[in-house]
């Protein structure tokens, strides 16, 4: 089996062009590929996931990825699926957020002199001159062709600003330059981004003739697999210091049953052959899946040492031990206390358990917290300081523990 039908085997291709030049080509390891990563954040997420494990699955072929930040893209903002306008970062916003990014691809893909190349968008597109912009791709572009484009009619009852109507422009122009400059032929994306992706490749045909070879292959988005990267209405980052490497394995180890199998599949690098044989698990087989789930993740993330502190963390607090040293985990001070006691709420807002105090107080309410694996009654209940010798544990709803110490 070649890459090509590993890829459309683990059920990760959408949409293609050239679909039999594509399948001969990434199975001789003869493409030269680009994914873009827009930097809204100082943060790759979980929903990055698809993308970064498909750079290293071509990279292991042969095929040589580009890794393209979009420190220009990222100044206009990408309309797709979205209901409104992006925050508009600064410039210095942008090149922090891109540098994150960089640190955090090098541990799935390998970088330098004949490997994979990271650039960065910025470097063309902030230069160029807007009319002969126009002048060289303009005619290209069919505004009705455009507003027919599935990421602008979406937006088009709430309002569509000419800044983002230029994005697919930006994005198309990318591809030409890439073609021309790097000799990329080929560029991945989420499925919503199809009609972005295609003027790109008929730019380069327009521009560069019949002949260019230009191909687009888009990936299932979320929406057509499982809805990654968010949890709770927060992101679950890559970057430990924003989601911890036992949150981070918690969140897949709750995947739901219907997700987890076609998980493995598009998204560890175990055997084909060992996932099939998990299409047969049922009932509490399914939960072991989650956890070679979790386990496989949270390794390609954070190393094998993490990911075996994370599975011990949560063998421990699931097998009822009520603790353990590897959990996200909170400090208190001696200033943290009154009379030697702390509010349960207090406790949940220092854990990041929730916002605010009313907050708090409607999830105990609801019966939603335990305090050492007994239900918090009642939500003026106050802890003394000796109840923290060997650590407190607070569990939020079905997923989310947090451990409390004190200097």
């Amino acid at each position: 089996m070649g890459i090509y039908e590993e890829l459309r085997a683990r059920g990760l291709i959408a949409q293609v062009t050239n679909e039999d030049e594509i399948r001969e080509m990434v199975n001789a390891g003869k493409a030269t590929f680009y994914i873009g990563f827009d930097c809204t954040a100082d943060s790759l997420t979980a929903g990055h996931f698809m993308a970064l494990t498909l750079m290293k699955r071509l990279q292991q072929a042969g095929n040589r990825p580009i890794a393209l930040i979009g420190g220009g893209t990222t100044m206009i903002g990408d309309p797709s699926g979205r209901s409104d306008m992006r925050r508009m970062l600064t410039k210095e916003d942008i090149d922090h957020n891109a540098e994150c990014f960089r640190r955090q691809m090098e541990k799935f893909i390998e970088f330098g002199p004949g490997k994979a190349m990271m650039l960065n968008n910025a470097d063309w597109l902030m230069d160029l001159n807007y009319i002969e912009l126009l002048r060289e791709v303009g005619a290209c572009f069919s505004v009705n062709n455009m507003l027919r484009a599935e990421c602008y009619k979406q937006r088009m009852e709430k309002g569509l600003s000419f800044l983002e109507f230029n994005y697919m422009i930006m994005q198309s122009y990318d591809f030409y330059h890439l073609y021309k400059t790097y000799g990329c032929n080929m560029q991945f994306g989420g499925d919503d981004q199809w009609s972005n992706m295609l003027g790109g490749t008929e730019l380069i045909r327009r521009k560069l003739g019949a002949d260019a070879h230009a191909m687009t292959i888009t990936l299932l988005t979320d929406s057509q697999g499982h809805k990654m990267g968010k949890t709770a209405g927060n992101a679950v980052w890559l970057d430990p210091n924003k989601t911890s490497p036992f949150d981070f394995y918690q969140y897949w180890r709750n995947v739901g049953d219907a997700d987890v199998l076609k998980c493995i599949r598009m998204l560890t690098f175990l055997p084909l052959e060992q996932i099939d044989e998990m299409d047969k698990w049922e009932g509490s087989e399914l939960n072991r899946a989650k956890e070679i789930l979790a386990y496989e993740l949270t390794k390609l993330v954070h190393g094998e040492e993490e990911a075996d502190k994370a599975q011990a963390a949560a063998k421990s607090v699931f097998g009822g031990a009520g603790t353990s040293e590897d959990m996200p985990t909170t400090e208190l001070s001696n200033e943290d206390f009154t009379d030697g006691k702390i509010g349960v709420l207090d406790m949940m807002i220092k854990g990041g358990l929730a916002p605010s105090r009313r907050e708090a107080r409607t999830l105990v309410v609801q019966g939603g917290v335990l305090l050492d694996g007994e239900k918090v009654a009642d939500a003026n209940m106050q802890v003394e300081i000796e109840h923290f010798a060997d650590g407190v544990v607070i569990k939020k709803g079905k997923k989310t523990y947090h451990k409390y110490t004190v200097k």
